[in-house]
């Protein structure tokens, strides 16, 4: 189950390193159809900025993902990675309660899935 839990903590990575990068590095089209959100709302300044801080924590909770998987093993590894796994869900509730109903279904889930499988095989 190790592989199976290290498989899909990558894939949570991964998916946050790409919502960084849509967040930071997007087209205001692409944001706007993607995050439902008013092209011109998108396009304003500071929708801009905050997208790109919004993309930051996106960001760091991938690398964090990927560093906890690189730099622990054992239950300090598991411990690590099931607080940012937890962490996700919760903002993913928020999200979609607050913001845009998918959110759970496309960002908490992947990361619960995650959790379940360390919950269930590995602790």
């Amino acid at each position: 189950m190790d592989l199976l839990f290290t498989v899909l903590t990558i894939l949570v990575a991964l998916e946050h390193l790409g919502i960084m990068a849509l967040e930071i590095w997007g087209q205001p089209e692409r944001q706007a159809k993607v995050f439902g959100m008013p092209l011109r709302f998108v396009q304003q300044p500071h929708a801009r900025i905050a997208l790109a801080n919004q993309g930051i924590y996106n960001g760091m909770l991938g690398l964090a993902l990927l560093g906890n998987l690189w730099l622990l093993a054992g239950q300090p590894q598991h411990l690590a990675i099931a607080l940012l796994l937890l962490f996700i869900v919760v903002v993913a509730l928020f999200g979609s309660l607050t913001a845009k109903h998918e959110i759970f279904w496309l960002q908490g889930c992947p990361a619960l899935v995650t959790l379940l499988v360390l919950l269930i095989f590995e602790l």
